[in-house]
C-alpha cells in the first residue's frame, strides 16, 4: 500500500459536499500525518531551488524582466495547492508557453516593456477565464482530443523552435529574424562572430548541466551550475570579454493588482490565451496523471481545469504570464519526496525568501548560463525514440507527427498550436469516415464470431454475410460502410441468401445510419435476399424502431444472437 494521503470524506445526507470537491485540501489536511512533513520541506526547498534559475530562463525566454519568473513560481503554486488533485504537481512556467508569448507578444508589445508585462498578465487571466469556463461546462474530456501523436510533433518542433532562440546566447552573438528559418540563416551567418570565452562558459555550463542530471536526477543541479557561475563571474575578469549578465534585480514580493490592460485594448489576446490553455492543459493533466499512476493515487481532471484557472488567476494579479504543471519540475519535486501539496506551498514560501532577501546574489549570473539552462529543458523535448517506434508501428500517425512538427517551424508555435488541433480533428473525422468494416465467421468450435480477413480459420456460413462496422453509423461513413457491403456481395463466390449486420461494436447510430441499413434492406428485397439486425445497443434500437426498421427486417431486441438468426433462417 502507498504510504500516501487517503481521501476522507464528507457528505452531506449520503452525498459528498460541494465544497469538499472543489477545494482538495479539505481531503488531504485532515489525513495529514506528522511524519510526512520533513519530506514535504526537504521538497518544498528543493523545487525552489530548482525554480529560481529554471524561471529566471524562462521568463528572458518570454521577454519578460527575469525575476517575473519567479513571481509565476510563487503565485501559480500557492493558488494551485489550493484547488489542484495531484499530491506532487509543480506549477510554473514551462518553455512552450514561455516560448509561444514570447514570440506572439513581440508583435503586439511593439517594443514597450511595460506593455509586453501588461499583455503578458491579461493573457494569464483570459487563461484562467477559458479554465474556469471549461470547468463549468464539463469539457475536460473534449481537451483530450489532441492526440498524443500530434503533441510529439509539436514538442519537436517546438524545442527546435526554442532551442534556436537561444543559440545565438550561447554563441555569443546578436541572432535575429521572426521565423524559423530565417533566425538559422541568421545565426549561420553570424558564426563567425563567435565569441570563443562566451561559447566555451556556456558548453561547460551545458555539459555541466547534462552531467548533473544524468547522475543525481531529481535534484537542483541547475542551482549548483548558477551559484558556480557567479563565483566564477565575481573572482575573475570575464565580464570584461563580452559576457553578458543577468543584472540585479528587483528586491521585494509582486505588486497584486489587475492587468493594466483590457481585451479591447488588445488585438490577438484570445487566440494566444486558447492556445496557452490547451498546452497548459494538457501538459498538466498528463504529468499529474503519470505521478498520480506511479503513487497509485488518481486525480480529477474536471478539478484541474479549476486549478489550473486558479493558478493563472493569480499569477494574472502578479504580472505574471500564463503557467502549467510541468512534468520536469513535478518530477523534481516528487524525487525529493513530497508528500502532498504543502511542498508547493513551502517552495512559494522559499521563493518569497529569495525575492525579498537574495535577489542581489544573482545579478553577476551570466546570460548564457540561462540559455544553457534552457536548451538543457528543451531537449528533452524531442523523443527520437518515439518518433522511431511511431514510424514502424504506423506511418500514418508518424507523418501526422511530423505535420505537426513542420507546422511549428513554418507558421511559428501559436499556429503550430492551432494547426496541431485541426490536425487532431481531422484524423478522428478520417477515423470515423472510413471505419473498418469486418466480415465474419464463426470462431471454430464456438457460437461465437470474428473477423475472417485476421482469422482465416473461421469458418464462414455458407448463404450468409456477415458483417460488423466497428464504430457508429453516422452521416459522413454509412456511405462508405455501404459501398464495403455491396462490394463483398459483388465478389461473393456463391448466391448470398440473408446478410446478418452485427452492431455490437456501433454504440450510435444517427437517422442517417438507419436510412442507409433501410435502403440496404430495400435494395437486397429486390433480389431475394434478406436483412437482419442484431446485438444493437439500447440507443440504437430505439433509433432504428423510430425509422421501422424492425417491422422491415424483423424483430430487434437484446436477446437475440448473431447465432441465433442464423439458426432460425437455417430452419425456416
Amino acid at each position: 500500500m502507498p504510504d500516501e494521503p487517503s481521501s476522507s470524506r464528507s457528505e452531506v445526507g449520503g452525498r459528498t459536499a460541494w465544497w469538499f470537491t472543489v477545494f482538495p485540501p479539505a481531503q488531504w489536511l485532515p489525513a495529514y500525518r506528522r511524519e510526512w512533513l520533513t519530506s514535504d520541506v526537504i521538497a518544498g526547498l528543493t523545487l525552489a531551488a530548482y525554480a529560481v534559475p529554471v524561471s529566471l530562463a524562462y521568463a528572458s525566454l518570454a521577454g519578460l524582466p527575469p525575476h517575473h519568473g519567479i513571481f509565476c513560481y510563487l503565485l501559480g503554486g500557492l493558488f494551485y495547492a489550493l484547488f489542484g488533485t495531484s499530491r506532487q504537481l509543480a506549477i510554473g512556467p514551462t518553455s512552450a508557453i514561455s516560448m509561444l508569448v514570447g514570440t506572439t507578444l513581440a508583435g503586439m508589445a511593439a517594443g514597450d516593456p511595460a506593455r509586453w508585462i501588461a499583455i503578458a498578465s491579461l493573457t494569464a487571466l483570459v487563461v484562467a477565464g477559458l479554465s474556469v469556463l471549461a470547468w463549468f461546462l464539463r469539457l475536460s474530456t473534449l481537451v483530450s482530443f489532441i492526440s498524443e501523436t500530434v503533441l510529439l510533433g509539436f514538442k519537436a518542433g517546438a524545442a527546435l523552435t526554442i532551442a534556436l532562440t537561444q543559440l545565438p546566447k550561447l554563441f555569443g552573438v546578436p541572432g535575429g529574424g521572426e521565423h524559423f528559418f530565417e533566425r538559422l540563416w541568421t545565426l549561420i551567418r553570424q558564426i563567425p562572430d563567435t565569441n570563443l570565452v562566451v561559447l566555451s562558459f556556456g558548453l561547460v555550463a551545458f555539459a555541466l548541466l547534462l552531467l548533473g542530471n544524468k547522475l543525481w536526477p531529481g535534484r537542483p543541479v541547475a542551482l549548483i551550475v548558477v551559484v558556480l557561475a557567479i563565483v566564477v563571474m565575481s573572482i575573475t575578469s570575464l565580464g570584461e570579454q563580452g559576457m553578458k549578465v543577468v543584472g540585479e534585480l528587483p528586491r521585494g514580493l509582486p505588486d497584486l493588482s489587475l492587468p493594466s490592460l483590457q481585451l479591447r485594448d488588445v488585438d490577438g489576446v484570445i487566440p494566444l490565451a486558447a492556445a496557452c490553455f490547451l498546452l497548459a492543459y494538457i501538459e498538466g493533466v498528463s504529468a499529474a496523471r503519470t505521478l498520480a499512476q506511479r503513487h497509485g493515487q488518481e486525480i480529477n481532471p474536471r478539478q484541474e481545469l479549476l486549478a489550473l484557472g486558479a493558478a493563472n488567476l493569480g499569477v494574472a494579479f502578479g504580472q505574471g504570464y500564463p503557467v502549467a504543471g510541468g512534468l520536469s519540475q513535478s518530477a523534481v519535486n516528487d524525487k525529493a519526496g513530497a508528500k502532498t501539496p504543502l511542498a508547493v506551498i513551502l517552495a512559494s514560501t522559499a521563493l518569497a525568501v529569495c525575492l525579498l532577501l537574495l535577489t542581489e546574489l544573482l545579478s553577476n549570473l551570466p546570460s548564457v548560463v540561462l540559455a544553457s539552462i534552457v536548451l538543457v529543458a528543451v531537449s528533452g523535448l524531442i523523443n527520437v525514440p518515439e518518433l522511431r517506434r511511431l514510424r514502424q508501428v504506423s506511418r500514418l500517425e508518424f507523418r501526422i507527427a511530423l505535420v505537426a512538427l513542420a507546422g511549428v517551424l513554418l507558421l511559428g508555435i501559436l499556429k503550430g498550436v492551432l494547426l496541431a488541433v485541426v490536425v487532431s480533428l481531422l484524423m478522428i473525422i478520417a477515423r470515423t469516415a472510413r471505419p473498418h468494416v469486418a466480415f465474419l465467421g464463426r470462431i471454430p468450435g464456438t457460437r461465437r464470431f470474428s473477423d475472417l480477413e485476421r482469422h482465416p480459420d473461421n469458418e464462414p456460413v455458407a448463404g450468409v454475410l456477415l458483417f460488423r462496422v466497428e464504430a457508429s453509423l453516422l452521416y459522413f461513413n454509412v456511405e462508405w460502410v455501404a459501398q464495403a457491403v455491396r462490394q463483398r456481395l459483388g465478389a461473393a463466390t456463391e448466391p448470398i441468401r440473408l446478410v446478418v449486420c452485427d452492431l455490437c461494436t456501433s454504440p450510435y447510430v444517427d437517422t442517417a445510419g438507419a436510412r442507409m441499413l433501410s435502403e440496404l434492406h430495400r435494395h437486397l428485397a429486390s433480389v431475394g435476399v434478406q436483412l437482419r439486425l442484431a446485438e444493437a445497443h439500447a440507443a440504437v434500437r430505439d433509433i432504428l424502431r423510430a425509422e421501422g426498421l424492425d417491422e422491415r427486417v424483423g424483430p430487434i431486441d437484446r436477446r437475440t444472437s448473431v447465432e441465433d438468426i442464423i439458426q432460425n433462417w437455417q430452419q425456416a
